[in-house]
């Protein structure tokens, strides 16, 4: 989850624009599709306080404009001391957004004090039009009353709110009665996550990448209209789909480059993101579960940086197959997370996208 401004220039090479930390794995949800295998309790060897607060400062050591820090899980309200955490990233400079589960412990009152604290923006995520197609997804009941009584929370606080929806085949369809939903409710924008079939989310089916490719024309065309901004996540083929629907619709190369739409084109797994697990292992996304350190007794920005997997991640001239030859490969890239759960190898070509590069090799 991205806050509502945009970021400066960057080298992301150097500087990732989002960290993203798995405070715990606890969580009172079971969701079908949770990368993090969440559970009740916290897992053993999570890191402890001092750790993270060692893992704060290392953050703080990427140059300026720091990273934005969006504090995940599991649950992170599942540990305790989570707003003394969030107070010290505070006093190192960093930027901080949470993505809560939505239980009955959401309430006004815990999102007022995440307010307090400095919390700048929300994440919930909603993947069903009602009750019933959400928690067949997010298996607890109750959980679509208190996801929607929280966004409305937070819209009272003044709190920006993204809503993380995932597209699968079981829930391509809703997709246009979801965002009727959201368009009655005050929100920053909306995310569609293409599922990555790792952890639990191997339950479920990804839609096709013909049906995939429709989706993004509809989602391009909504983004026109739409009262709130638009991403998808790994997907970043929705690039290469909007960028040309842009110029199809005329707009000069200044105006492509100005828009919302472009800002974080050069933006993938490990390329502008990092993950850093409960467990202190950094790895280039949640959803590309490759760890090439762990904080506990490496340096994550010389990691981001310097180890192998991350150069090779930054490099998209290393992308194998249709992905390194394709045109696009700079601004899009296609997924690692998708080609890493589909071959085991990072590099390999995302399996979703359909389009034919016209390079050859």
């Amino acid at each position: 989850m991205q806050t509502a401004t945009r970021p400066a220039a960057r080298d992301y090479a150097r500087n990732p624009l989002l960290v993203y930390w798995e405070m715990t794995q606890a969580c009172a949800l079971a969701c079908r599709h949770c990368r993090a295998e969440a559970m009740s309790v916290p897992a053993p060897g999570e890191l402890g306080i001092a750790e993270c607060r060692e893992l704060l400062r290392q953050i703080a050591g990427f140059d300026k404009p720091l990273p934005h820090l969006i504090l995940t899980g599991g649950d992170p309200l599942k540990r305790a001391d989570v707003y003394d955490l969030i107070d010290q990233a505070k006093a190192l400079g960093l930027t901080v957004s949470i993505t809560p589960s939505a239980t009955p412990d959401l309430t006004f009152a815990v999102l007022a004090k995440l307010k307090s604290h400095g919390i700048e923006s929300l994440g919930l995520s909603l993947d069903g039009s009602n009750a019933a197609r959400h928690e067949a997804v997010r298996g607890v009941e109750g959980c679509f009353g208190w996801t929607v009584r929280a966004a409305e929370a937070a819209a009272e606080l003044g709190m920006p709110v993204q809503i993380n929806t995932l597209v699968s085949e079981e829930t391509a369809e809703d997709l246009p009665a979801i965002y009727y939903l959201l368009e009655r409710m005050k929100i920053a924008r909306w995310s569609l996550f293409y599922l990555i079939a790792v952890g639990r989310g191997k339950a479920l089916q990804p839609v096709s990448a013909a049906r995939g490719e429709a989706l993004m024309h509809w989602t391009y065309d909504l983004s026109r209209i739409a009262p709130f901004a638009i991403k998808t996540t790994e997907a970043p083929s929705y690039r290469r789909v909007a960028l040309n629907r842009m110029r199809e619709d005329g707009s000069s190369p200044a105006e492509i480059r100005g828009s919302s739409m472009y800002r974080g084109f050069e933006i993938r797994d490990g390329h502008g993101i990092v993950f850093v697990s409960s467990r202190g292992d950094i790895c280039p996304a949640g959803f590309l579960p490759l760890p090439a350190g762990n904080v506990r007794v490496d340096d994550l920005v010389d990691v981001y940086r310097n180890s192998p997997t991350f150069r090779d991640l930054h490099a998209p001239g290393r992308f194998k197959g249709k992905c390194g030859r394709c045109e696009y490969r700079v601004i899009c890239g296609g997924s690692r997370s998708r080609a890493f759960a589909a071959t085991g190898d990072p590099l390999a070509s995302d399996p979703f996208c359909p389009y034919e590069p016209a390079g050859e090799g």
